[in-house]
């Protein structure tokens, strides 16, 4: 409270400045003005002088890391004077770059990191020049790397420069690598005078923060550095003086310390010029340095002008509540206001209404009906403005727009006055008074103005409201329920559109309400008149929400972001709401206060806990705002989690710590309230949304779903009934009932804002606790039966979105993907999987690795059970996928169930085949199938789990396979005869053996398989089916049993064809005499070159005329095959063969004419063999063959054959050569008559350029000076 012998009656007021919880502080250099550098106690002194000043500086900026010892001598002191610092690292060099970043890493590994409030990689460098975007850029992500190798990736990294290297287009890529924006401004250097230096500052700082906004949404631009010089002269029309700098101070400072990061420039510099240092060489301030100015209009027409101060809340923690009649004691702490001056002349009459214009440094005040203008520094009234006699409100605005001629932002403020029925307005231009002034009628008297843009008004009249386009003076009615006016729309009043205040009884007639109106959020307005509330946006039109239940008509209204204030006079309270939920969050008691002052939002940021004002007739209270953290923790606290998302919804991202997380954990805190009021999809969906750890949801169910992970133990004795714990939820969430709590609560959670004048805090009673009610007890219910089903149903898809998360990470084998494998993982990532995980993401690769794993099994073996427990057919598609389940549960959980063909198909996908093999074998050598496992009965599902196996688990399958091979061996051998690429690709020499020692037949198969399908040429295997070929005909020799049909043609075959066996080692094995064995030893010894060899067993021993012959085919075939062929159009003559070596067919004549004895001659298959063949044989031996007693006409066929082959030969000459002639002829045409026909390559006229660089079509040399003859072709 104001001490009340110097109050009056107050009657109106205006705060200058307000209290806010951003970073405000001073640049420091790291030398002394001398010159010398600073040592920890000289910085220990800084923070203590800029702690001192009125504002209490707790931040400060340095420049730099290693020069002159900056972080080692001044993060000592400030850590011992709990002041946090703005890092600097300079880039100018490498050296001097590396040296910067090497100081920063001790000082983090020496100190940690709690003094620091952000790093900025260079300084001006763009300004300067000193380097591009590129590499500014890069440089960035580097420090912001390795910070985050110290652990420290939470703190941004920026940089700082002029605010036209930041508008500079080339530049955008520094913003796109930057968390924060620094921006220097000075306008001093500009050459602006001090009136238009404070629109430049606003000016230039709206630019930078729109190209910011455009290139990266988001992030925050600082003020890193501006000031006005106390000496130093002239430069342009901008004067360095001490009262210039207190008047930007005023200006600049003050607003700019409540709507963004401010680091001033700078705190002492006495021996620079210019210098801009705001204490002289002994640390004593050259100007007021305060900030907050509460001007208080009186009764008597005075004017009083009060300094608030800084209150340090020095209450204990706990302690009795205040009596209602209680006032704490001023004497106890420092005043929280000091009388400045008191300009008693300031009006004639009553002050009932003050504003600020502060871009043209004025105020307005409105006394006696009349509207004047007053200087703001010296409040000497500098022109009364006649035409608002009769006044009865007035309201400003201030907005940066573009001059439509040049483009150019102003700053237009504008003053709207009310008089009767008509609104006068005038209009400031960048502090300059705009001559025209224009008025509107309105249809009734005008009671109340409210800015809704920088160009239109509501306007409140007698019954109605109307907004006014104050640019094109367009009127428009805004209709709304009951009493605000206008037809009655589909919101009708409560009351039938009858305002309490205006009921009449017995001819006494009530005041009529006053129409109220009130800012909110961006784009919305709310009116009130009576009971009755209407949400509009700027252009007049309802958005349909409802309306505000109020008991009674409030006073006065207001917006103090983010909440929508009420004053109940007639109660003596304030209520504090949400806007969007339209919930009463706090009650505050305010005996007798009549009125609310909010402070006008000027052009700057005007969001974050500016502080307000509520006044009765002798007491004023100032009202602030606790950290937002702390009211969204009292929220939660108190079981409001609907509210406190809400308030999350409406903050800045940069009002909190860490605003996502916190609104993540309260929707989970959410979901869980909603799980256990069992609305199952509710709470999932909401879990599923905010990405929530699998393990916090997943211990929500009991053990038959969540395994050991669960937090609900078996039912018990303390078990709560379901319905019983859901009604003690709800009620938890509804009005709890009515408590007085002491000031350490109420500031703990309860104050949403709180009184800092002295007066007793607010008395938080019954709509205060609605914030919160009690939790219920930890006693859940037992979740069981339907409810079990129904919330495991809704379970399944989050584990299945928690799977496809995790597939992100993790590889099926357990290891993480290549993106995730390094340790500095991105941002992005890292949040990712923090989300995925309870505990924080480690650094360590391994240990990060062996978190996912883990999650990875309590997702995988959680979804497994539940499926098992609502839908069993769904588990088997689960283990056909990569999965983690854990093995042990499946398998007991399986078995249980009898669902053995699922527990194979996991088996499988855990690699845990012998388990499988074993339990295939158990059931598929069952005599009786069992009818549970009636798909794994005989070999089949055997053979083909076999099939799937690769080839490195060969010994499994050797193992495995025996006992199909001998039930079914055709079966069986699908596990090497298969084609597919794991049978092909089987170790084929030990699949031999063990073949060999099960069945030869199956490996002669096994080996035919290899060789003719597959086309193996290994020898030994030729080598090998060689033998067993050999083996298999000398058996059938011996035991006089016919072999398997097609076996001895297939052995033929394979010895005549295969080319890889070794023939003297398949000789050795046929013997000579044996019948079974000639032909294969004729075949063996045609592979050695033994001719004669073979055509004696073909012609003696088997007495086949027929097959030698066909075998002196197949020899004179390949020896033709292998010949080198005769050039083109030439053909032995029969004369040639006189020189040739005797061929096949006259060993096999020989053989016929002159046999060995005790053989005869046989004369037919000769004769046969002349006729056929003898133009192929050397006539004179042949001739010298033929006995002298053979009749020359048995000859004649052979004669006739050599005749006709010598025709033939002598025919195909002659036309081969009038061919060639006739081509001859066709190219020489070409070439003398082809000008001008088709393909007739240009005839005399075709010409082949050559150049140094052609070269040879065919040999690819250089043609040089060679003679060219160029064909045809």
């Amino acid at each position: 409270m104001l001490p009340s012998s110097c109050i009056h009656s107050i009657l109106t007021l205006s705060l200058i400045g307000h209290a806010t919880a951003l970073w405000k502080g001073f640049n420091l250099p790291a030398n002394n003005p001398s010159g010398s550098c600073k040592s920890q106690e000289d910085w220990a002194h800084d923070f203590s002088v800029m702690q001192s000043l009125p504002g209490r500086f707790s931040s400060a900026r340095v420049y730099a890391s290693s020069d002159c010892n900056t972080l080692a001598a001044a993060v000592p002191a400030a850590i011992a004077s709990g002041t946090t610092l703005l890092l600097g690292v300079w880039t100018e060099d490498n050296a001097h770059y590396e040296a910067e970043k090497a100081a920063l890493v001790q000082a983090i590994q020496q100190h940690g990191t709690s003094w620091i409030i952000a790093v900025s990689v260079g300084s001006e460098d763009l300004y300067r020049g000193d380097t591009d975007a590129a590499t500014l850029a890069r440089q960035i992500n580097e420090v912001r790397g390795l910070l985050c190798k110290l652990g420290a990736c939470g703190i941004e990294v920026g940089h700082v420069d002029t605010w036209t290297a930041w508008v500079d287009p080339k530049n955008e890529d520094v913003i796109r690598a930057c968390d924060f924006v620094g921006h220097d401004g000075y306008p001093y250097f500009e050459g602006s005078n001090i009136e238009q230096g404070y629109n430049d500052y606003e000016k230039n700082l709206k630019k930078t923060r729109d190209t910011v906004n455009r290139v990266k949404p988001g992030v925050w631009v600082w003020v890193t550095e501006t000031g006005w010089p106390v000496s130093g002269g002239m430069l342009g029309s901008a004067v360095a003086s001490v009262s210039n700098a207190e008047a930007y101070w005023k200006g600049v400072a003050c607003e700019a310390f409540n709507n963004a990061h401010t680091f001033w420039y700078t705190l002492q510099d006495y021996l620079s010029s210019p210098s801009f240092g705001v204490v002289d060489a002994n640390f004593k301030p050259l100007f007021d340095l305060s900030c907050d100015r509460l001007l208080v209009g009186l009764s008597t027409g005075s004017l009083r002008v009060y300094r608030v101060n800084e209150v340090i809340d020095e209450a204990p923690a706990h302690h009795a509540p205040a009596a209602e009649d209680q006032r704490p004691s001023s004497s106890s702490k420092p005043n929280a206001v000091d009388l400045m001056r008191e300009e008693e002349k300031f009006s004639k009459h009553k002050v009932e209404q003050l504003a600020i214009v502060k871009e043209a440094n004025l105020l307005v005040s409105l006394s006696n009906g009349v509207v004047s203008i007053h200087d703001l520094q010296t409040y000497q009234l500098q022109e009364t403005l006649l035409k608002t006699k009769g006044a009865t409100a007035f309201a400003v605005t201030s907005n940066i727009v573009k001059d439509s001629p040049t483009d150019v932002p102003l700053i237009v403020s504008r003053l709207a006055v009310a008089v009767k029925r008509r609104v006068i307005l005038w209009s400031w231009h960048d502090s300059e008074l705009h001559p025209d002034t224009s008025e509107l009628v309105l249809v009734t008297g005008v009671k109340t103005l409210t800015w809704a843009t920088g160009t239109k008004l509501i306007a409140g009249l007698t019954s109605t409201y109307v907004l006014v386009d104050v640019e094109t003076s367009v009127v428009t009615d805004i209709i709304g329920p009951g009493s605000i006016g206008g037809a009655p729309g589909q919101d009708g009043g409560r009351f039938g559109g009858v305002g309490v205040s205006t009921i009449s009884y017995m001819g006494l007639g009530g005041v009529a309400p006053k129409p109220l109106a009130t800012h909110l959020g961006e784009g919305e307005m709310l009116l009130a008149k009576d009971i009755n509330t209407l949400f509009i946006d700027t252009d007049g039109q309802s958005l349909g929400r409802r309306q505000i239940p109020w008991a009674v008509a409030p006073e006065a209204i207001g917006y103090s972001y983010p909440y929508l204030l009420a004053l109940q006079a007639t109660r003596g309270t304030l209520e504090v709401r949400n806007p969007e939920t339209l919930t009463l969050l706090q009650t505050i008691s305010l005996p007798s206060a009549s009125q609310l002052h909010i402070s006008q939002p000027y052009i700057s940021l005007a969001h974050a806990g500016k502080g307000f004002l509520v006044l009765s007739d002798r007491c004023i209270w100032r009202m602030g705002a606790l950290g937002y953290d702390s009211q969204i923790n009292a929220l939660v606290d108190r079981f409001r989690l609907d509210e406190a998302i809400s308030l999350l919804g409406m903050l800045e991202d940069a009002l909190l710590m860490d605003k996502e997380g916190r609104l993540r954990e309260i929707k989970m805190l959410k979901a869980q309230t909603l799980f256990d009021l069992r609305r199952y999809r509710e709470a999932l969906d909401l879990f599923t949304e905010v990405s929530a750890p699998p393990q916090r949801v997943i211990q929500l169910f009991p053990p038959i779903i969540a395994g050991p992970t669960s937090s609900l133990s078996k039912a018990s004795d303390n078990t709560k009934d379901a319905d019983e714990y859901a009604k003690e939820l709800k009620a938890a969430q509804g009005e709890p009932e009515n408590s007085e709590l002491d000031e350490k609560v109420s500031k703990d959670f309860g104050s949403i804002r709180r009184s800092t004048d002295g007066s007793r805090a607010a008395s938080d009673d019954a709509a205060t606790t609605s914030v919160a009610g009690s939790q219920p007890s930890d006693s859940k219910p037992m979740l069981e039966g339907k409810d079990l089903k129904a919330a495991t149903a809704e379970l399944r898809p989050f584990l299945v979105s928690a799977r496809t998360r995790l597939q992100r990470y993790l590889n099926p084998d357990g290891t993480l993907r290549d993106g995730q494998a390094r340790s500095n993982t991105a941002a992005s990532n890292v949040q990712e999987a923090q989300e995925l995980l309870l505990a924080h993401v480690p650094d360590s690769h391994e240990e990060r690795r062996q978190q996912m794993v883990e999650t990875a099994h309590l997702v995988d073996t959680t979804l497994f059970r539940a499926y098992m427990f609502a839908s069993p057919s769904l588990a088997g598609p689960l283990f056909r996928l990569d999965n983690f389940c854990d093995p042990d549960v499946v398998k007991e959980k399986l078995i249980e169930t009898g669902r053995y063909n699922d527990l194979v198909d996991f088996f499988y996908g855990k690699g845990l085949h012998q388990q499988a093999l074993e339990l295939l074998e158990r059931f598929g050598k069952q005599e009786q199938r069992d009818e549970t496992a009636s798909q794994l009965a005989g070999p089949q599902r055997t053979v083909a789990y076999l099939q799937n196996l690769p080839p490195e688990m060969i010994d499994l399958i050797l193992r495995f396979v025996s006992w199909p091979l001998d039930e079914s061996p055709e079966l069986g051998m699908e596990v090497f005869l298969a084609d597919s690429e794991r049978a092909e690709t089987l170790p084929r020499q030990r699949v031999l053996d063990f073949l060999e020692k099960k069945d030869r037949a199956l490996a002669v198969r096994y080996l035919k398989h290899i060789i003719q399908e597959l086309d193996d040429r290994t020898a030994s295997f030729h080598q090998r089916l060689a033998e067993d070929y050999i083996e298999g005909l000398r058996q059938q020799g011996a035991s006089g049993r016919p072999a398997p049909p097609g076996w001895e043609e297939d052995a033929l075959n394979f010895l005549r064809s295969s080319y890889n066996y070794q023939p003297f080692k398949a000789l050795q094995m046929l013997t000579a005499d044996d019948p079974n064995l000639y032909e294969a030893r004729a075949i063996v010894l045609s592979k050695m070159g033994q001719h004669r060899q073979a055509l004696d067993i073909y012609v003696f021993k088997m007495r086949n005329p027929g097959k030698a012959e066909d075998y002196c085919n197949q020899v004179q075939l390949a020896e033709i095959s292998t010949a080198t062929a005769p050039r083109q159009g030439q053909r032995s003559l029969a004369t040639d063969l006189e020189h040739k070596t005797t061929s096949i067919y006259h060993t096999l004549l020989s053989l016929y004419l002159s046999p060995p004895p005790p053989h005869k001659p046989q004369w037919g298959p000769a004769l046969s063999i002349l006729a056929k063949h003898g133009a192929r044989m050397p006539a004179s031996s042949t001739l010298d063959l033929i006995p002298e007693v053979l009749p020359i006409k048995d000859l004649e066929s052979y004669f006739r054959g050599r005749i006709r082959s010598a025709n033939t030969i002598v025919n195909e000459s002659r036309l081969i050569s009038s061919l060639r002639s006739s081509v001859a002829f066709s190219e020489e045409a070409k070439l003398r008559l082809g000008d001008g026909i088709p393909s007739g390559n240009g005839g005399r006229n075709r010409h082949v350029l050559i150049t140094e660089d052609r070269v040879c079509g065919v040999c690819y040399k250089r043609f040089g000076g060679s003679a060219i003859k160029v064909l045809p072709k």
